[in-house]
């Protein structure tokens, strides 16, 4: 932070410098399971097994949206109190972040292992469908005690950025990754453990980002963990949460979206049939599903990164009074993500065989013609997300939490839920109520558009 002025450096440099290291640690964090999925759908297991970690899928999302809650809102405050040159206020910012994160891992650590049964069923597992089932029910209970590692390692990333140090956050998410990288072919393939091998190459991932990340509070440059520091301050808790609301919201919103669509592929799947005049069934359409949101998910990740880089940028020259370098660094950041964007909607509108086939590629062509609308319908609106992500974690940094909160909960929650809903109700049929994503897009970038617009001037 010594080298970087928030107040007068270049924006495009300070966005790089941050934004870089941050992007790559997203991407890395959303590969702790993507790589499983990988992995996974060539061993043995295949489509069940792909299909399994979908279900399991969103209780690890619930875990990282109570990370980012804390992690994120902590950060939010720590760089508006070092704006309003409030070094104390800063300090229990991040060591009240550290003691909830703490607490709020061994509450769903505990959750998740008394609930097992309960979770699966929320998550549109089936009991009927014996192999996925068992697959599920194995994956969850091992990733279950990872984690504390995860949550609190995850959550302390925020804090590493804001307090100058974008590439250890980087490095300690990169190392966790590659662990888990290296460790699961090992344990799927050699080891021969299948689903299981891949959920203990995730813990072992997962404890070594926590390792690095917690030995990095000995050496922070803008904070200390004091006593002081970490004594539980109920008006610091309440901004905190207050902040880190829409990380949660948008983390929470995945899970919604993935829990609905798995309940209604299981409801409707035998009713819709394929060009080849079979039904896709249940399993084809959890597999193909749950490789859509992973892959929705790096990209969204990509654009969360660049977002959360220009955080410090525009909290600390908010908390400074300089609007003008606040709007200089939003114009600068959507235009990023728009770029972003519109790559992403080209590859999955013309590659989108390629793509499913990194996930294995001993497919049927049910499930082939199942993934090819999945990308090219659920995701065509990808650009569209890409600005409303950016827009929610914008409004969020400048303090406007009731509005990044709201933007966070339109696209997923308040447009997308009811329209899959309605539409699959009426259609019976699982390729229709893909089009819903395209709808629920469209509404969530209007509002955001206006929120900020609202936003700046005033």
């Amino acid at each position: 932070m010594e080298t970087m002025d928030l107040e007068n450096d270049k924006i495009s440099t300070l966005i790089k410098k941050f934004a870089i290291p941050c992007v790559i640690s997203m991407v890395v964090a959303a590969l702790y399971n993507i790589v499983d999925q990988i992995f996974i759908g060539w061993s043995d297991a295949g489509a069940f097994g792909n299909a399994a970690t979908n279900i399991v899928y969103p209780f690890t999302v619930i875990a990282l949206s109570f990370a980012l809650l804390i992690g994120d809102g902590a950060a939010a405050l720590f760089n508006l109190s070092l704006g309003a040159k409030d070094k104390n206020k800063a300090s229990k910012a991040i060591g009240n972040g550290l003691i909830l994160l703490i607490i709020i891992s061994i509450i769903i650590t505990i959750l998740g292992l008394i609930f097992n049964n309960q979770i699966l069923s929320i998550f549109g597992a089936n009991p009927k469908e014996i192999e996925c089932y068992r697959y599920a029910k194995e994956y969850l209970r091992i990733i279950c005690y990872g984690l504390p590692f995860y949550i609190i390692g995850q959550g302390l990333n925020a804090a590493i950025r804001s307090d100058g140090s974008p590439k250890y956050a980087m490095i300690a998410t990169v190392i966790g990754a590659i662990t888990n990288i290296i460790l699961d072919p090992i344990f799927i393939f050699c080891f021969n453990m299948s689903v299981k091998g891949a959920a203990i190459a995730t813990i072992i991932g997962q404890i070594f980002t926590f390792i690095i990340s917690i030995i990095y509070l000995k050496k922070a440059k803008k904070f200390k963990i004091k006593k002081e520091s970490i004594k539980l301050d109920s008006n610091i808790i309440k901004q905190t949460l207050s902040l880190g609301l829409a990380s949660l919201i948008t983390q929470l919103a995945i899970v919604i979206i993935i829990a609905v669509a798995n309940n209604l592929v299981s409801k409707y799947g035998y009713t819709t049939l394929a060009s080849s005049e079979v039904a896709y069934g249940v399993v084809t359409p959890l597999a193909v599903i749950g490789i859509c949101m992973k892959v929705f998910g790096i990209v969204v990740s990509i654009v969360i990164g660049v977002s959360l880089g220009g955080m410090p940028i525009i909290g600390y020259n908010m908390g400074a009074g300089n609007i003008k370098r606040v709007k200089e660094t939003i114009k600068y950041i959507l235009i990023t993500n728009f770029i972003i964007g519109l790559i992403a909607f080209l590859l999955f509108e013309l590659f989108p065989t390629w793509i499913i086939n990194i996930f294995g590629n001993n497919n049927s062509f049910e499930y082939l013609e199942y993934a090819t609308y999945c990308l090219r319908i659920f995701l065509g609106g990808i650009i569209l997300t890409c600005l409303t992500k950016s827009l929610s974690i914008l409004l969020q940094s400048m303090g406007s939490s009731f509005k990044s909160t709201l933007l966070a909960l339109a696209r997923d929650v308040i447009f997308f839920v009811p329209a899959i809903i309605i539409i699959a109700s009426i259609s019976h049929n699982v390729v229709t109520m893909l089009w819903s994503a395209i709808i629920a897009d469209i509404l969530a970038f209007t509002l955001g558009f206006i929120l900020l617009k609202r936003e700046l001037a005033n």
